[in-house]
């Protein structure tokens, strides 16, 4: 058994996504700096094989409906054995299941949440600084919830994937779109602006419910020939280094880690202003923003990115600037590390 096991994260949800993604890498993290960790997911053969990569103790749950009244028992047996001193929930699924215990619970938010899952808990912390100011408006104690956010890096090692082997020209300016084919990531605003930048080519890394529809719209448009619908991925390093800009169109996203992630890869980003990424991003410094659902306006932001190698470059040294500055993995693991100091973790 352990001898000084200290965090237990809680991961309800099946799918691929970016909190999913994320998840990942703090616990990677937060592993590499030495604070031991645990896992309480729901089977997911990526991801079960990720954190045993990373060396990190992980049990499998149901993590069911209001009917399932076996997986928070069984995961409060895990705690125990683990001697853990802070259970961390990722969104509401997993709030839901983690056990009273010796044990602070703190959520984590990443969205706007139903705070009805956390009552009784000791901390929440927000990956914005207008969420955590949110949850203090709905009436939670405002010294008990803190803001700290996502990290970015880019692994040194990545080599850029092969355009060829996407059926992608090396002389095409190429976009890259990043997120669940969902309406609320407005890939149909990527589609539309590609319309009105004829050289270009877009891959768009993603799996969601809207696959099809899209694929019929690229055909509609006649853009099906330069757009490559590139599935859920699990190189997105890889990704970042063979684009020539970022594009993001999100309709609703409370922040905006594809921003962050591509900051940290050393490209440029044209993003819709919707709430996360307007408040991330200061226009026209690192990055371009343009109205949400405004696909001309959008389409103008990434032609002046192409057009202006100085532009260009100036954008993607001032979001690598922020990064080192605010999103860097070493200065997010130690406000963590202090956040579960203050509850004897660590």
């Amino acid at each position: 058994m352990p001898t000084d096991m200290s965090v237990l994260h809680l991961l309800g949800t099946a799918g691929e996504g970016g909190a999913e993604t994320y998840f990942l890498d703090l616990v990677g993290a937060l592993a590499r700096a030495d604070g031991p960790q645990a896992c309480a997911i729901r089977p997911n053969a990526n991801r079960e094989a990720a954190l045993a990569a990373a060396r990190v103790s992980v049990e499998t749950y149901r993590f069911g409906g209001p009917l399932d009244l076996i997986t928070k028992p069984r995961i409060k047996t895990f705690a125990q054995k683990q001697d853990v001193k802070v259970a961390l929930a990722w969104m509401n699924r997993a709030a839901r299941h983690t056990p009273r215990g010796p044990w602070a619970r703190i959520g984590r938010l990443g969205g706007y949440y139903n705070l009805k899952y956390y009552r009784g808990f000791d901390h929440l912390v927000a990956n914005t600084e207008d969420i955590a100011d949110w949850v203090v408006a709905q009436g939670w104690p405002a010294g008990r919830v803190r803001y700290i956010p996502n990290f970015a890096a880019a692994p040194p090692d990545t080599a850029a994937v092969d355009r060829a082997s996407l059926d992608t020209p090396d002389d095409a300016p190429l976009l890259l779109a990043m997120g669940r084919l969902h309406e609320a990531k407005a890939h149909d605003i990527n589609l539309t602006a590609l319309t009105q930048i004829p050289d270009a080519y877009l891959w768009i890394a993603g799996a969601g419910p809207l696959e099809a529809k899209l694929k019929a719209m690229a055909e509609a448009m006649g853009v099906a020939g330069r757009v490559r619908f590139l599935g859920w991925r699990t190189d997105p390093s890889a990704l970042y280094r063979a684009a020539d800009v970022c594009v993001f169109p999100s309709r609703y996203e409370p922040l905006g880690n594809v921003v962050i992630q591509a900051w940290a890869h050393g490209l440029p980003v044209v993003a819709a202003a919707s709430q996360g990424p307007a408040a991330l991003i200061r226009d026209e410094a690192d990055g371009l923003l343009a109205p949400v659902d405004d696909a001309e306006a959008f389409a103008a932001q990434v032609k002046r990115v192409l057009a202006d190698p100085m532009l260009r470059i100036r954008l993607a040294q001032n979001g690598a600037e922020r990064v080192e500055a605010e999103f860097s993995e070493a200065a997010v693991v130690a406000q963590w590390k202090t956040l579960f100091a203050d509850y004897g973790a660590g």
